[in-house]
């Protein structure tokens, strides 16, 4: 009878022994605990045998359901990516023997209707010839394009395609209300990886000069990874809206790539152009045929204007609109810097009773009009204030510089 706990005892520790050796050494005592205690742990065990015997591994029992945010960025995709093209353009160039070489550009943009109307920057396509733009859709299918009209004013071209079931993007109602801090999307083909999004904020809305030495009013900067092939591209707002086309980045010099400053040409400029193709058949921008200086308090206290606001006009094209109507240029050179200017123009201080303080505000006053309108300027002729009416000139044939 004395021996019977010590019996007892001895069959436990053998128990026990053979238990925490050989069951768990073959993973059964972790799959009999998971069984018992299914869910006190959000992980199962794996124990996989190797050389040196078993090891345990913690495996997820199920993938964790996506946050609010991750959602919104997945469903923002899936309704813009459809509407995203990739647009190959091929240019000749010459050697220095005046031989043909072929050289090739790729860029974004995006479908603007259904029978195969895309927007893109007008620098994505360059100095392409004819047969020479494809377009690839999402699903990898390509296309020739054909460049229907350019507006190298804004750095725009609308390009079309013929092919079945294109889904447009759907664009904004308007980018005059966008805040700083807003949060926006980049989809594009960046180093020629399509289908790319990158994510940011508004970070300013500023006017900037674009690639084509054009003054872009109202830029959409983000922080959002733009890099070379975003050009030409939406710019999305949270409902995946466009807001914006991806034009440009500022990079360190020498260097192709991003450096968290991107730009992108707000859509109201798009639609004002696209609304000029409606009506006309092609792009009439206006322009009052002027080269311009802005006019801050101190260059006017230097000499003298009766105004510390506005935008001189350095001088007037021959046969444009502001010469046509009797607007007066600078007279006296002068330098800003190494940049010589002329001074002694009539300076613009309101467009039809709308202050004008830079040149920005003139361009974005004249964006609202079209050409051949007729607009009244205000003006100071020395110390004369006076208004004089100008009909606005079409920049189709606009030469090129630094010109409104």
């Amino acid at each position: 009878m004395k021996l019977r706990p010590v019996l007892l005892v001895v069959l436990l520790l053998t128990g026990f022994y053979y238990a925490t050796t050989h069951l768990a050494s073959t993973g059964v005592l972790g799959s009999r605990l998971a069984e018992m205690h299914p869910a006190d742990s959000a992980a199962s065990i794996n124990s996989p045998r190797g050389p040196d015997g078993a090891f345990d591994l913690d495996v997820a029992s199920a993938a964790p359901a996506f946050d609010s945010e991750e959602q919104q960025n997945i469903a923002v995709y899936k309704k813009a990516l459809p509407s995203v093209v990739n647009i190959t353009a091929t240019e000749v160039r010459y050697d220095f023997f005046y031989g043909a070489v072929p050289s090739q550009g790729q860029g974004s943009g995006f479908i603007l209707s259904k029978d195969g109307l895309i927007l893109t920057n007008n620098h994505v396509i360059g100095n392409a010839q004819p047969g020479n733009v494809e377009v690839m859709l999402s699903d990898k299918h390509q296309y020739k394009a054909t460049v229907v009209t350019v507006d190298k004013i804004h750095d725009l071209a609308l390009l079309k395609i013929n092919a079945p079931n294109l889904v447009p993007a759907t664009l904004a109602e308007s980018s005059s209300d966008l805040q700083v801090g807003q949060r926006v999307y980049a989809i594009g083909n960046p180093f020629g990886l399509s289908g790319t999004m990158t994510r940011g904020i508004i970070s300013a809305i500023r006017s900037v000069r674009g690639p084509e030495n054009n003054t872009i009013e109202n830029a959409i900067q983000t922080d959002a990874s733009v890099n070379p092939g975003n050009s030409g591209g939406p710019l999305l707002n949270s409902r995946g809206e466009v807001i914006g086309i991806t034009t440009m980045i500022a990079g360190n010099p020498g260097v192709d790539q991003s450096a968290g400053i991107g730009f992108a040409i707000p859509i109201n400029t798009a639609k004002a152009v696209l609304d000029d193709y409606a009506k006309y058949g092609r792009i009439r921008r206006p322009t009052l045929d002027i080269v311009s200086l802005r006019i801050i308090p101190d260059i006017a206290e230097q000499i003298g204007l009766p105004a510390d606001y506005g935008v001189m006009i350095e001088r007037v094209l021959p046969g444009g609109a502001a010469e046509k109507a009797g607007l007066h240029g600078g007279t006296e050179r002068a330098y800003e810097g190494n940049m010589q200017i002329m001074l002694g123009g009539d300076l613009i201080v309101a467009f039809d009773g709308q202050e004008i303080t830079s040149p920005e505000d003139l361009s974005a006053a004249m964006n609202a009009r079209h050409a051949g309108d007729t607009v009244t300027l205000t003006v100071f002729r020395g110390r004369k204030r006076m208004d004089v009416h100008v009909t606005l000139g079409d920049a189709k044939d606009q030469p090129q510089g630094p010109q409104i």
